[in-house]
């Protein structure tokens, strides 16, 4: 954040604000169950469940509109304290509340602040340590800007606006200076994608391929030292990165990927540490491109809803699981791995950049005729 802006932040009145006196805190209006609902391509609307991705949304369901929550309103996982906006109407599963807003200012152009300063209030949350119901929310502080005693709508809204046009810049930097931006497909790439559907396809077990995978080691909340090293613990929030130590760990290399105790995959390209419900698969010697396949195919053969508290997946339940992967020659086709994921890359970066060339040009627009 830039000067001017942290400088704005600093210079504003700010008062404190129970969750209660800001929203109704409801509940479902009738439970969908992740497991047994089914979704659709077309039509229907948001299914909204606790994962810290895309929103919250797992896809859109066809069910009766009775049963749809409001839109305009923030929904939050109780038991995880995931929590975004939601504009339009959607439906949830038991473990979401539906936070609708008491004020008729409150909307699309200032709902990020409400969510930035909410989520400063659960910083401090443990996945599966606590669980918030319409009591415990209600009673829930966070801080906003106030102007003679009122919430700051105004302030608000010209904060997110121009922190907005900031992050795009950013972002525009960045894809231009890492290459990115360049979201043209080869003629290779093109190939691979026309030709997925005729992949030859087989199961690898993941001890044969990159030996047994390592259990981290737990460590507590109060013995982690403030650092810079990523301390990757069980859970979606954050990628699962529950603080940042100096402690003296094991640290693990980049390009692998992790499996915590639910069965959720993620690749990793930093070193980082890791605790005793995470389990580390060494696929160093694999190019990132063709990890980051087998990190999805990891995902897909490990996140089936067989574990959970009470069932955790430990370092042996990978060495013993099997993976769907493309083959050649009997070996996996890393290669065909790394061109596939290379030009779906390509293919959401530009959408990316394409969404940040527009909004620089519209923020431009804006700022000549304010001039």
């Amino acid at each position: 954040m830039n000067a001017s802006l942290n400088k704005k932040l600093r210079s504003v009145k700010w008062g404190e604000f129970k969750l209660g006196e800001l929203f109704d805190v409801l509940s479902y209006k009738k439970r969908f169950d992740a497991n047994k609902v089914s979704l659709v391509k077309n039509g229907g609307h948001p299914y909204i469940v606790r994962q810290s991705t895309d929103n919250g949304k797992k896809g859109n369901i066809d069910e009766s509109v009775l049963f749809l929550n409001h839109g305009n309103t923030i929904s939050f996982g109780q038991d995880t304290a995931t929590m975004f906006y939601q504009e339009v109407p959607y439906f949830t599963g038991d473990k979401i509340k539906i936070l609708k807003p008491k004020y008729v200012e409150f909307g699309k152009k200032n709902a990020q602040f409400f969510l930035a300063s909410m989520r400063k209030t659960f910083s401090s949350f443990a996945w599966g340590s606590s669980r918030f119901n319409v009591e415990t929310l209600k009673e829930q502080l966070i801080m906003l800007p106030i102007n003679n005693g009122k919430i700051d709508f105004d302030f608000m809204e010209s904060f997110i606006a121009k922190l907005e046009a900031e992050r795009v810049a950013e972002l525009s930097a960045y894809l231009t200076v890492s290459g990115l931006d360049n979201y043209e497909l080869s003629s290779e790439e093109e190939n691979a994608l026309k030709n997925y559907k005729s992949l030859k396809w087989d199961a690898y077990n993941l001890e044969k391929l990159f030996g047994k995978s390592t259990r981290g080691k737990r460590l507590k909340g109060d013995d982690r030292i403030a650092g810079t090293l990523p301390f990757v613990t069980a859970g979606e929030a954050s990628e699962g990165i529950s603080a940042y130590i100096s402690n003296n760990v094991e640290v693990f290399e980049k390009n692998t990927t992790t499996i915590d105790m639910f069965g959720s995959a993620k690749y990793r390209n930093y070193q980082y540490g890791a605790d005793d419900y995470v389990a580390v698969v060494h696929t160093e010697s694999v190019p990132m491109k063709a990890s980051i396949f087998l990190t999805s195919a990891i995902h897909k053969a490990a996140h089936t809803g067989k574990f959970d508290y009470g069932h955790n997946f430990y370092a042996k339940d990978a060495d013993a699981l099997d993976i769907m992967l493309p083959t050649k020659d009997g070996e996996p086709d890393f290669d065909s791995m790394a061109t596939l994921i290379s030009a779906v890359q390509k293919l959401v970066i530009k959408d990316i950049v394409i969404y940040a060339d527009r909004k620089i040009e519209k923020i431009k627009e804006v700022t000549k005729s304010e001039g």
